[in-house]
């Protein structure tokens, strides 16, 4: 890994503390939102915990700066961006029978542009040259 990189430490702290923040993010927007309870913790299960999971993995890899770090949070990035942009259309689409799921569909949209955005931070040539294996 290349930590020589313009927001290499800066990203891996924020790609950390925002996972860890998550979990419990994730378990109160789960269970405790009266709406769309089932689907929530579907979502939840299968696709946010696991997301968040391997995004704390890749942090621990890119602060011990290995280059598996980095391919892993390319990996995690995308489950957490598979899992928020579709699910904030969901919410959309949900709204027009009446459901009150705009202000969840707001979130989830801005969570998948973080989430590209880091994406798209990670996936540049740069940070993958050099460093340990």
């Amino acid at each position: 890994m290349n930590s020589s990189v313009r927001g290499y430490w800066l990203m891996t702290w924020l790609g950390l503390v925002g996972n860890v923040a998550a979990l419990p993010l994730i378990a109160w927007f789960a269970f405790l939102t009266p709406s769309f309870q089932v689907p929530n913790m579907v979502v939840a299960f299968s696709l946010a915990w696991p997301a968040a999971v391997v995004g704390i993995v890749a942090s621990a890899g890119l602060l011990a700066e290995r280059r598996w770090g980095g391919i892993v949070a390319i990996v995690a990035l995308s489950m957490a961006l598979a899992t928020s942009l579709p699910y904030a259309i969901v919410r959309f689409a949900l709204h027009g029978i009446g459901v009150d799921a705009v202000p969840m569909g707001w979130f989830s949209m801005v969570t998948a542009l973080f989430n590209l955005l880091a994406l798209l931070y990670w996936c540049r040539p740069e940070i993958r040259r050099g460093g340990l294996l």
